[in-house]
């Protein structure tokens, strides 16, 4: 036997036979759903673009960032920002603002993951299909509305003129819920609590398709079930609803705990005033104010990449502990 057919005998082995399988069936794969593939593949350009390749910006996080040298022609200077934001002349709007995004986010989960829920078993009792679609339409519209129109709406419904006479504000007076004469948006208490029913208002319809879709996906005979065992509705929800809704609700919570830390600036900015600073000033408004308004770029990349991190920590975190507790985890 000559030294060449040696040798290739020693470069087919059983391994290498196994990868040029699963190549050759990837790409026969590729070749029969191609169409499906094409249709993949501006998500995937748009990915590659929007979120992938905007990652080499973080290295203005470990330098001392001068626009005319760029983000190559910049000093290296480690982890300088980092400390200047937690320890620095920045520290105590940086530690308020983070303070404040995590109150807010954690109250809207509190108070804004459930309305959702609600929304979709309300939605999926309806008999009529007509009242239920028009319901439906008027509960998803927000969401498709700017934020700017969301934000003018609501100070519309607070102010009229320079005083406070719109709907809203006068109900709340009328309630008792908050002195009259009190200017809501001006005054730092009310800030949080108003910031947050926006949210829900607009975004609550919307959320409520994939916890619909969870449910109409339960089988009818689960209810005939529970029917045919003298179950009255509440327990159709408590024993048929819930448990079938239950991976879609693990994996949207843990969704949502990765969120926590990330409220746009936009809605904070239209809304914010200097006497709401203590409570609505939140991280990404802070990155808006010092890095773009105030000209400090390297501490706003620090301060975006101190909030992704502790938001990958906290997605890894619910997803450990949803994989300990239960069959459904995101991976």
């Amino acid at each position: 036997m000559s030294e060449k057919s040696v040798s290739l005998k020693k470069d087919i082995t059983p391994s290498k036979i196994k990868s040029d399988y699963k190549v050759i069936n990837y790409l026969r794969e590729i070749k029969v759903d191609w169409r499906l593939y094409l249709l993949l593949l501006p998500m995937v350009v748009w990915y590659l673009l929007w979120m992938y390749k905007p990652m080499a910006g973080l290295l203005i996080a470990f330098k001392n960032y001068q626009p005319n040298l760029g983000v190559m022609g910049s000093d290296w200077v480690g982890f300088t920002n980092f400390k200047t934001l937690i320890s620095g002349p920045f520290s105590a709007t940086f530690w308020r603002a983070f303070r404040s995004t995590f109150l807010i986010s954690l109250y809207g989960l509190i108070f804004g993951f459930p309305i959702p829920i609600i929304l979709a078993l309300f939605f999926s009792e309806m008999g009529n299909k007509v009242v239920r679609n028009v319901a439906q339409t008027f509960t998803y519209l927000p969401h498709f509305l700017s934020e700017v129109t969301i934000t003018g709406l609501m100070l519309t419904l607070m102010y009229h003129g320079e005083v406070n006479t719109g709907v809203l504000a006068n109900l709340l007076y009328q309630l008792n819920i908050v002195p009259e004469g009190t200017k809501l948006f001006q005054t730092a208490s009310y800030f949080r609590p108003l910031f947050i029913i926006t949210g829900i208002w607009k975004e609550s319809g919307y959320n409520s398709i994939v916890y619909f879709a969870a449910i109409m996906g339960i089988s009818p005979v689960l209810y005939e079930a529970v029917k045919v065992s003298g179950g009255n509705k509440l327990q159709e929800i408590r024993y048929v609803t819930f448990p079938g809704m239950a991976p879609t609700l693990i994996i949207m919570i843990i969704l949502r705990i990765g969120r926590m830390l990330s409220i746009g600036y936009e809605r904070i900015i239209l809304l914010y005033n200097e006497n709401t600073y203590e409570t609505a000033d939140v991280l990404s408004s802070f990155v808006f104010r010092v890095g773009l308004e105030g000209g400090y770029s390297a501490l706003g990349a620090a301060a975006g990449m101190f909030n992704a991190l502790i938001g990958f920590a906290l997605v890894m975190g619910a997803n450990f502990i949803s994989r300990q507790v239960s069959e459904t985890s995101l991976w």
